[in-house]
């Protein structure tokens, strides 16, 4: 199997626990900030966000480089041993490749969403200006009140139910002709407030690395989760920049409340003033208050934790018990790893060995054979002699040993 391939799988396999490491410890952090400024809550979101990136990075970084370690491992010490019988297991070639297959096809189509999505804020920003002289004005005052020196164009649309900024070099506030014609203009203009608070802070980069986190590793709900809470303190604090530039947050919640009524999906490449909940951030302009702390909200987490313990608990439980009938108990601590032959080290040889052997009632492994080639004979051989000098506990048959088949993998990879 291709090494690239094979450190990628490891790598989104690995990126499953990784990623609820992350969401634990952001879920902490925003509890402990919960009365804290919106500010510090996007900073401890961005972080996490950048984190589900740069972890995964490094392990396929390390996996790929010259300079690691070359090890392997058995596949089968990592599964119960009654799981262990003849061809009860999977090649992890074969699954790793599934793995990788299917995360590029999805990551494919949501780069083409997210590069759809760009087109389409392209083709808007592109449009004639029309006659909208005075709201273009209008908003080049308001961009200068708020320090942005850049000039920002101003597109009337339709299709879409809310202002939404985005662009990077040659900014663009995208308004629905919906709101031009039928919104009181000091309403519409606090939502135009609103969007400049996103450009003069270059929210629309920040959510281009987003979206693309989101396409990346799209597969873990913890990354939507972060995402989605990194959004919502995006929306405050453009609310609060567009409160302290109206002088009254009231405006503002009138203006949303408009929105209420118009909600339906958006492009989430671009900043939209109907972003998160919007009857949450209408109450949060109207009436502030201290957040308490919701252990409702913990309670699906500590039902998985104590299903886990369960679990944990009756495998221990099982292990302990001493049945009159058991399977080989494989423990590959006990012996040592087989020993890399130099020439596939030098060739960067990788592979997965299935193997075949007796464990007999004295616990040592007889009769090993190659029941599937790895494609390099030197890495068989090298697993198939370390395999053979490996001792286990031998199988029981109504409390008395016995000798019994085992098939196993063993997995060359540079690590």
């Amino acid at each position: 199997m291709n090494a690239f391939v094979q450190a990628l799988g490891w790598t989104l396999l690995h990126f499953l626990w990784q990623g609820l490491l992350i969401a634990g410890a952001t879920a902490l952090a925003l509890a402990a900030l919960r009365n804290a400024r919106p500010e510090a809550r996007y900073a401890v979101g961005c972080g996490a966000l950048l984190t589900c990136l740069a972890w995964p990075a490094l392990g396929l970084y390390l996996r790929l480089t010259d300079g690691v370690n070359a090890t392997g491992m058995y596949a089968g010490g990592l599964l119960p041993a009654a799981l262990l019988a003849p061809d009860s297991l999977p090649d992890i070639s074969t699954l790793l490749r599934a793995v990788v297959g299917i995360w590029a096809l999805c990551a494919a189509l949501l780069a083409a969403r997210m590069a759809l999505g760009m087109l389409w804020i392209a083709r808007s920003a592109s449009a004639p200006a029309g006659r909208n002289a005075q709201w273009q004005a209008r908003l080049s005052g308001m961009a200068l009140d708020a320090g942005i020196t850049r000039t920002i164009r101003l597109r009337v649309v339709d299709g879409i139910a809310s202002p939404l900024a985005a662009g990077i070099w040659r900014p663009v506030v995208l308004v629905p002709a919906s709101l031009v014609s039928g919104m009181p203009p000091d309403l519409l203009a606090a939502l135009l407030a609103h969007e400049l608070a996103h450009i003069r802070r270059h929210d629309y980069l920040i959510n281009l690395l987003q979206n693309a986190i989101e396409a990346l590793l799209f597969f873990h709900p913890a990354v939507w989760w972060i995402s989605r809470s990194v959004r919502i303190e995006r929306e405050h604090i453009a609310d609060d920049f567009a409160a302290r530039q109206l002088g009254e947050p009231r405006r503002l919640a009138l203006a949303l409340s408009e929105l209420e009524r118009l909600q339906f999906s958006h492009h989430d490449l671009a900043l939209a003033a109907n972003g998160g909940n919007l009857m949450s951030r209408i109450k949060r302009l109207l009436r502030p208050a201290p957040q308490a702390l919701n252990w409702k909200a913990a309670v699906p987490l500590l039902a998985l934790a104590g299903a886990c313990l369960g679990i944990y608990g009756q495998a221990v439980a099982a292990d302990s018990n001493s049945e009159a009938d058991r399977r080989p108990v494989l423990d590959f601590t006990s012996c040592a790893k087989p020993v890399w032959p130099a020439e596939a080290l030098q060739a960067k040889q990788t592979g997965t060995v299935t193997l075949s052997f007796q464990v007999t009632a004295a616990g040592k492994v007889e009769g090993s054979s190659i029941a599937r080639s790895s494609g390099h004979p030197a890495l068989d051989e090298a697993a198939r002699s370390g395999i053979a000098k490996c001792s286990f506990k031998p199988a029981l048959a109504k409390g008395k040993t016995i000798s019994s088949p085992v098939q196993v993998q063993y997995v060359w990879t540079l690590e």
